[in-house]
């Protein structure tokens, strides 16, 4: 398995400070432990008091940076691990195993996501100096160290939770510098190629997105290489190399993730999720679930719902 994170280095003195003061807002501002959205668009807060097992999920392009606490991100056999010195950036959407480290009652897992606007990120690219785009093409996924410059912009769109009438007005302009120190920071051109329109990223975003329209559908790689402009062959290998998985492995797994929580959440029956999200055997859904989440759908919907009565 790849590695991606750093070793374990103090913080520097100022950033303790930042990090001390996040982690009494984020607390302060969430009821428990979970996701939670803030009053401040496209900021969520994060909790946990307890490590957790591997939970697979998908996950939309945005920055993840850690308070208090550490986590672990696995993308096929890539292992991305960030802390509080250490943010992740994901850059388009992708079914990603997280898996939180670091948590106690007492000092809990704290983190807030930061929804990525690629609109900005277009707008801020057209005012930095151009710099040649990488046409190899990479994973959407990377960590990158948290500068005391990023944490700076981060605290301030944190303290606005607790000034609701700022928000509207400074929100946008912290959230513009976060931006701005991402595209600029050491990892910066990772973060440029998602909206290189000719670059693969760009296109293998296309073919992603047309998955996640017709998940349920059968698709054929042609179809995908057409809305992609690109050949089968070409899309098949800048797909792998930016989701670490193929196509229809993606596919299958948006279907898996949508059939679970159609269960969990919408309280409908294995067999008719299952049909719902495309698959035309039980078995074989029953077989690739319990693959993916560790607990055949049945059992997994038990056990989430719990004893009855």
């Amino acid at each position: 398995m790849n590695t991606q994170g750093s070793n374990v280095i103090a913080a520097p003195h100022g950033m303790e400070a930042q990090q001390a003061e996040l982690a009494d807002r984020i607390a302060r501002n969430i009821p428990g432990d979970g996701l939670h959205d803030s009053i401040v668009p496209g900021l969520s807060l994060i909790q946990a008091s307890e490590p957790s097992l591997p939970l697979p999920g998908v996950y939309h392009p945005s920055l993840c940076v850690v308070v208090q606490g550490s986590k672990r991100a696995l993308l096929g056999e890539d292992a991305f691990h960030y802390d509080a010195l250490n943010y992740l950036v994901v850059s388009m959407s992708l079914p990603i195993t997280g898996q939180i480290l670091d948590a106690t009652p007492n000092s809990p897992y704290l983190c807030l996501r930061i929804d990525i606007d690629t609109a900005l990120v277009n707008e801020l690219l057209q005012q930095l100096p151009a710099e040649r785009a990488s046409r190899r093409g990479g994973r959407a996924v990377f960590v990158g160290r948290t500068s005391p410059t990023l944490l700076d912009a981060v605290l301030r769109l944190v303290r606005l939770i607790d000034t609701p009438e700022e928000a509207a007005i400074l929100a946008p302009l912290a959230t513009r510098e976060i931006h701005y120190r991402v595209l600029t920071g050491e990892l910066g051109g990772r973060l440029r190629e998602l909206c290189d329109v000719e670059g693969p990223s760009q296109r293998v975003a296309r073919a992603i997105d047309l998955i996640k329209q017709r998940y349920h559908e059968p698709l054929r790689i042609e179809q995908l290489a057409a809305a992609a402009h690109m050949s089968a062959s070409s899309l098949h290998e800048r797909f792998k190399a930016a989701t670490a998985m193929t196509p229809l492995q993606y596919q299958k797994q948006l279907r898996l993730q949508e059939a679970r929580r159609l269960m969990l959440v919408d309280g409908i029956e294995a067999a008719a999720a299952s049909h719902r999200v495309g698959y035309e055997s039980p078995s074989q859904f029953s077989r690739e679930y319990r693959r993916l989440f560790g607990a055949p759908p049945r059992r997994e919907v038990m056990a989430m719902r719990g004893p009855a009565g």
